[in-house]
């Protein structure tokens, strides 16, 4: 049993190396359920064995070289069910993830290759589930920009784009170095060094009006990485210098549907007797956490820190002020 655990485990992480993603240690002890001391010895075993793995430094991870293949292998039925309705349902046209059509497609031809009884199974059980994404905006005069951004990114080639940009307030134009494509929640982001903030920004890629692949070439540095850039944000806006541990009490009616969600990378949570639940992060900035608490309403009260109690209180001061003229009105 160990030794054909040990095999499902190397095939698995060939799966990975050959997919063209560079993973890191911590990312493929992750995926294949094992401590990195394993992915180390699994690697060397690899190599020993000829697959030439290379460590890319530019990426930061693991990787093949793209004429290394492995023999294709049979699908399982539940493999099968599981890459259809990820294709189909991600990549619908007005429910999907934007920009992700080819999935679809990819679906459609994965299903004609299936046998007639097993189509006909297939598209029954697919069309008994459903997986419903957050609302998003229609951002398809965008997807010129994206695969720009993502074939910029393979070439290392620097992009030019004029952005609508909120923080600016004007429409600015900018050298892009990228680094990485995000879809977080509703939105695909842009993340690079911008020539013009010279430091490495976030670009909603929803807002950029015009792009322009450049023949100047980038590096992107050794140690960048997403987590590392990210930190502890709430969710993108990052602010180093607002470091905050974030307490929150909910109220018995929101307690359980708040606490079967894992909603931050530092959180823990604690039950009190009387049914509330206390919530507990710790963020760098609080411009994004303070809209999430406000939509609980009164079922949600800021234990600290007083900067964020201050912050809610007015908040609501204001929100008060605009029903009571409108009362007053009436």
């Amino acid at each position: 049993m160990a030794v054909e655990n040990r095999i499902k485990r190397l095939v698995r992480l060939l799966d990975l190396l050959q997919s063209g993603h560079a993973y890191n240690s911590t990312q493929l002890a992750d995926l294949c359920g094992v401590s990195r001391r394993t992915v180390f010895r699994d690697i060397r075993i690899l190599q020993d064995s000829g697959v030439q793995i290379h460590f890319i430094e530019g990426r930061q991870g693991y990787t093949l070289p793209g004429n290394f293949f492995l023999p294709p292998m049979d699908l399982k039925l539940n493999e099968t069910l599981s890459l259809l309705l990820i294709c189909q349902e991600l990549g619908d046209r007005d429910d999907g993830i934007p920009f992700q059509g080819a999935a679809r497609e990819a679906s459609f031809k994965l299903l004609s290759n299936l046998p007639r009884h097993l189509r006909d199974y297939v598209g029954e059980i697919s069309s008994a589930v459903k997986l419903k994404l957050d609302s998003r905006g229609e951002f398809k005069e965008a997807e010129p920009h994206f695969e720009r951004i993502l074939q910029a990114i393979v070439d290392r080639r620097q992009v030019r784009i004029y952005y609508d940009s909120f923080s600016d307030g004007k429409e600015i134009s900018t050298v892009c170095s990228p680094y990485r494509v995000l879809f977080s929640r509703r939105c695909w982001y842009l993340i690079g060094r911008s020539s013009l903030h010279r430091e490495t920004r976030t670009f909603h890629i929803g807002r950029i009006r015009s792009s322009q692949t450049l023949d100047s070439r980038y590096e992107i540095p050794p140690r960048f990485s997403l987590e590392r850039y990210l930190g502890n944000a709430w969710h993108l806006i990052r602010e180093p210098k607002e470091k905050h541990t974030v307490e929150v009490r909910f109220q018995p009616l929101v307690a359980r549907n708040v606490a079967e969600v894992n909603w931050h990378k530092t959180q823990e949570t604690s039950w009190n007797e009387d049914g509330t639940l206390n919530f507990k992060v710790r963020v760098e900035g609080l411009s994004e956490i303070i809209w999430w608490i406000l939509g609980y309403g009164n079922q949600a009260e800021v234990i600290k820190p007083a900067k964020l109690r201050r912050q809610i209180a007015s908040h609501l001061e204001d929100m008060l002020a605009t029903y009571q003229s409108e009362l007053a009105q009436s």
